[in-house]
């Protein structure tokens, strides 16, 4: 199950490649481990996908269901920086969206912070609307809950 664009290729992703982009994604802070993708996914319905070019791994996405059955949840994703603004994190996005649709889910939501309005630019530009921000820490780090129906 994998999709080719044209200068790059979707498919399913394993856990360790999800971990090698995450500590290849400067706005993720700290160290994050196997078992931080393992534990989160396991026992769920979930989606990780990975983007590359000739073997070289570009950028990811994961998501999973959410406590509401019909609701996705699209946890983690990010494009390396010397990939961006190449369309991998739309086609990577799309790939989910359709993916989450066919599997049954009539919506799916995120969650970024206030610190990266890119992310929330590209929301609002994906149909996604702000249904909640959530105070946490300074306004920086207040998280914005974005939704989009499917």
């Amino acid at each position: 199950m994998s999709q080719v664009h044209s200068s790059f290729t979707i498919r399913q992703a394993s856990p360790a490649e999800l971990l090698w982009l995450h500590e290849h994604i400067p706005e993720f802070p700290g160290k994050a481990s196997l078992e931080f993708y393992t534990e989160r996914l396991k026992h769920r319905l979930h989606l990780a996908l990975v983007a590359e070019r000739e073997g070289e791994l570009l950028g990811f996405k994961v998501g999973y269901q959410s406590d509401t059955p019909d609701t996705f949840y699209s946890w983690m994703g990010g494009v390396r920086p010397e990939f961006r603004k190449h369309g991998i994190a739309k086609a990577l996005a799309e790939y989910q969206e359709n993916w989450a649709r066919e599997k049954g889910f009539t919506s799916v939501f995120f969650k970024t912070r206030n610190r990266f309005p890119a992310m929330i630019t590209f929301g609002l530009n994906r149909g996604f609307k702000i249904i909640e921000v959530i105070p946490k820490g300074g306004v920086d780090d207040f998280r914005v809950v974005m939704r989009k129906e499917l």
